[in-house]
């Protein structure tokens, strides 16, 4: 065990404030980017590369969390913690430049028709719900895991691994579906 890990486990580390403070910032900056007018004021700028940029880290997180996912089903704690660190990281770099991209530049509308446009918002109402979901789920698994609360960490994770991979993968493909309208 790692010196912070046991520096949290002695002070009991309280991380319920965090999982909601961070729950309640991200869920609600993104809804306010949704609900404000769109400025023109950086219509000059071309933010096109920033939904690809998304995709990419969407990638890395799903590569990731497979790995994380691999290794501790061979019962490898480092190794599964190392590659959740990466899935954090990525997961972080994507909200950056999703942000971004949803605060600077208009929305794109999906231009298929019939069956296609039926799975696209099917995958992205169902991707954007448990996007909003994942956000605590990962957060109570994160710091549960740290915290080397086994039991409730390995409860939440079940739950948690399949919805994070979901949110991941269908990130990528909603890019992959709209993408040819950006």
């Amino acid at each position: 065990m790692d010196q912070q890990t046991e520096n949290n486990q002695n002070q009991g580390f309280h991380y319920t404030p965090w999982v909601v403070g961070l729950t309640i910032a991200i869920n609600l900056i993104i809804l306010i980017l949704f609900l404000l007018p769109e400025a023109d004021r950086f219509s000059h700028l071309d933010l096109t590369f920033l939904p690809m940029m998304n995709a990419i880290f969407n990638s890395f997180t799903t590569v990731f969390l497979a790995a994380a996912l691999f290794f501790i089903k061979r019962k490898n704690i480092t190794m599964h913690r190392r590659f959740i660190y990466a899935a954090f990281g990525s997961t972080s770099l994507f909200l950056i430049t999703y942000l971004i991209y949803h605060g600077l530049a208009e929305s794109t509308r999906y231009g298929g028709s019939g069956i296609l446009a039926a799975i696209y918002y099917f995958i992205l109402i169902t991707h954007i719900i448990l996007a909003a979901v994942i956000v605590p789920l990962a957060l109570i698994s994160f710091f549960r895991g740290i915290n080397m609360k086994v039991e409730k960490h390995r409860k939440i994770a079940r739950w948690t691994m399949p919805l994070w991979l979901y949110v991941s993968i269908t990130g990528v493909i909603i890019y992959l579906m709209i993408s040819p309208y950006y």
